[in-house]
Order: structure tokens, then sequence, then C-alpha cells
């Protein structure tokens, strides 16, 4: 029976999930917002918000959580020195899914997963930085 049972399993082992959001959530917050098929926003919202409601608390045990769960210390210091200030005074509801029609090979229901007030330059703002960085280097 599957009683109480209530996120999707994308056909994949629990720690491919977990990785999966993991690099989801760490996009999300780096571009602050994404495009992915609908299912995966529906299911990777709650992970983001949890993440927010964390990096609101600002204490370094709640850093430190962050850490263990995105395993990326830049994103993690966005997230808390960017993100966390933005929404301080919000009580929840920090990211919004916009249906975007279907992919094309497969038809499977496309979604954008934003933040509510987001940065509008911060998407493809690290793209940029990076192929600066590679043309300056090069």
């Amino acid at each position: 029976m599957r009683h109480g049972k209530v996120h999707r399993k994308f056909n994949r082992t629990w720690e491919h999930r977990k990785a999966m959001f993991m690099n989801l959530s760490a996009a999300l917050i780096t571009h602050e917002q994404i495009v992915t098929t609908l299912p995966k926003a529906k299911d990777l919202r709650p992970v983001v918000e949890k993440l927010v409601t964390l990096a609101r608390r600002g204490d370094l045990h709640a850093r430190r959580q962050a850490i263990a769960e995105l395993r990326d210390v830049a994103v993690v210091k966005k997230l808390f020195d960017v993100i966390a200030p933005r929404y301080q005074a919000r009580p929840g509801g920090y990211t919004r899914i916009v249906k975007a029609g279907f992919r094309y090979g497969d038809s499977t229901p496309v979604a954008v997963i934003e933040f509510v007030d987001r940065d509008v330059d911060a998407k493809g703002a690290s793209d940029h930085a990076r192929t600066a960085a590679e043309a300056a280097a090069a």
C-alpha cells in the first residue's frame, strides 16, 4: 500500500533524487529562474522554500545545515547574503511556478520556477562572468 507516500520517484534511486534536487536548488539559487519539467518544479518548490526559511534564520548552524544540503559554499553565500534579506518580511511563498507549454521531443509539460521578487539580471550573470574570465585568461 502507498499510504503517506507523497513525493514522486522520477524513476530514480533516492540518492539520485537527492542529488537531482540539490543540483536544481543550486541552479535556482544561482540563476533565480530555471526551466524544468512541471513535476520536477512542483517537487523542487518545498526543497527551496525550506532552504530560504533556513537562510532567513541566518545563524551559523543554519549556514552549516545549508552547506550540508547544497554542498556548494558559493551558492550558500548567495542564499544567505542576497536572497534571505530579500524575503525577511515575507512569511513564505518565495517561489512561483509558471507553466510553459510542452517540450518538443516528448511532449512533457514544462514549467518555469522562479523566485517571486527575483533579480532579473541574475539569470545568466554567472555564465557571463565565467565566459569573461575565460576570455581574460586566454
